[in-house]
């Protein structure tokens, strides 16, 4: 599968839709991925496996984000325990046929990606498991704070299209919430990161994330996962699940290495956004975290710069 093809998976992409209504939960049902392989080019169009019930209640359910969902169109995110104990974590992804998933499609490098996180959104933990030879997902997970989680797989299974998936974990131990006052700008190992664009509801949104370290920009960024970031938002309350990459690939002849990598996204919703964003330097992978609510709706496109390229208007 072409790593431009499919915007749930991990792709040197750019445009991110997710639209529809508010879900909670581990809700079951044929919710709509965030996958612009099905996209124009624009990216204005996201990507499901189908599996209507019937016409009015499926066309409603595949509006809704990725994420909400542990099972779609015969597709289970299944855990061998839901209580997380043991310091990692085993799952299977069955299929319409009710047999575990054995071939997936490499996405940005990976067959499997998971996004573990606190559904206070503390705890963001972005990892690979390694699948065994029955189906079985398994990766080494520490969950140090008591709570409920969300667990994310996004995959693509071959032959099908790419979709994430999500189901709660139980970590025994005290819960303390933790609350994120909106944040664009964040500290992580002695970098910067500055955001930047604003989040608008139902519209393309140009997002840029800066990255300088001790005062200076960061113009070396190194490749990870094929990509010099990587994006995730989750939305408040519910974790509604989105995931942008940047545009433009490395070594493509026109992208540079920094300061600046710019996301084009698109939320669903007004509300509040937790964004992570993954970046490599210096041989080390760092997560830089920003709380940002939706801005006004008349916010243009064009009236944030781009970092140095033009659109090239491939999505995947």
């Amino acid at each position: 599968m072409n790593t431009t093809a499919k915007l749930s998976a991990y792709g040197a992409a750019l445009v991110l839709l997710v639209a529809g209504a508010y879900a909670v939960g581990t809700a079951v049902g044929p919710l709509r991925s965030v996958a612009a392989g099905d996209a124009a080019p624009s990216g204005a169009e996201a990507a499901g496996h189908g599996g209507a019930h019937n016409g009015t209640v499926a066309e409603a359910a595949n509006d809704q984000p990725a994420g909400l969902a542990s099972s779609r169109d015969g597709y289970t995110l299944t855990p061998t325990d839901p209580t997380h104990e043991a310091g990692s974590f085993s799952f299977q992804i069955t299929g319409p046929d009710g047999a575990p998933v054995t071939a997936f499609d490499v996405e940005h490098d990976k067959r499997m990606h998971l996004i573990v996180v606190r559904r206070d959104t503390a705890g963001f933990q972005h990892v690979h498991p390694e699948m065994a030879p029955d189906g079985t997902w398994s990766v080494p997970l520490s969950l140090p704070l008591g709570g409920s989680y969300r667990a994310f797989a996004d995959f693509a299974p071959t032959g099908g299209a790419g979709t994430t998936l999500g189901v709660d974990l139980a970590v025994p131990g005290t819960f303390e919430p933790v609350e994120h006052a909106p944040s664009r700008t964040a500290q992580v190992d002695g970098y910067t990161v500055e955001l930047t664009g604003e989040l608008v509801p139902g519209k393309a949104s140009p997002v840029i994330l800066t990255v300088s370290k001790d005062g200076q920009p960061v113009t070396d960024l190194q490749p990870y996962l094929a990509a010099y970031g990587h994006l995730v938002a989750l939305r408040e309350g519910d974790l509604a699940y989105l995931h942008v990459h940047p545009d433009g690939e490395p070594g493509d002849g026109v992208t540079p290495a920094g300061p600046q990598i710019q996301f084009i996204a698109e939320v669903p919703t007004a509300g509040t956004y937790r964004l992570f964003l993954d970046f490599q330097h210096e041989g080390a992978v760092r997560t830089a975290e920003f709380t940002v609510p939706t801005g006004p709706a008349v916010a243009d496109a064009a009236a944030v710069p781009s970092p140095g390229h033009a659109d090239d208007g491939h999505g995947h």
